[in-house]
């Protein structure tokens, strides 16, 4: 039981990190991303459908995206969208294609970033701390003696730290990223 549990907090703690990962993917940082439109979502036809599902987004150029829309009926529905999403992104429709030249990021902006991804990794140190939580309880309704639940407790302690440093490195890494012009 105790080897599952301990497998069940550390599986846990890798998906909050996973979900720490693909959030900071979608913080630009001057070069064109497709991950960066993951959370638009288009009016078609009255369902609010991710732009993913309606087009291809390709990167033809280091600050440039181009989105090909498989119904080109939804173009000024995708246009609409990306204006809405208030992501910085002016789109340009031809008629066939829209494409979005990505702007250079102002240190303010970078700033302004930066915090975000601060605020992410608390976030994701939030999570960690709740599985931490979590586990605890469960060590507390084992009707095991008290040795072995300090001993476990301390061993998802050690987990805790060892996620708090990849969360703190991967922050890092981040704000470097963003902060590089």
């Amino acid at each position: 039981m105790n080897i599952d549990l301990m497998k069940s907090v550390e599986d846990k703690m890798q998906k909050a990190i996973e979900n720490l990962e693909k959030r900071f993917s979608t913080v630009r940082a001057g070069r064109a991303n497709p991950n960066s439109l993951d959370g638009v979502m288009v009016d078609y036809y009255g369902t609010l459908t991710p732009l993913k599902q309606l087009a291809t987004i390709s990167v033809p150029e280091a600050r440039q995206l181009l989105i090909k829309p498989f119904d080109r009926g939804c173009l000024s529905g995708i246009e609409k969208a990306i204006f809405e999403a208030n992501l910085g992104y002016t789109p340009n429709n031809d008629g066939e294609t829209i494409r979005i030249i990505v702007p250079a990021l102002t240190e303010e902006r970078r700033k302004e970033l930066v915090k975000q991804v601060k605020a992410m990794g608390e976030d994701a140190r939030i999570s960690i701390r709740n599985i931490r939580h979590e586990a605890n309880e469960d060590i507390e309704k084992e009707e095991i003696s008290e040795d072995e639940q300090k001993s476990l407790q301390n061993q998802v302690q050690d987990l805790v730290g060892k996620y708090n440093k990849i969360i703190d490195e991967k922050s890092k890494e981040k704000e470097e990223e963003l902060m590089t012009v």
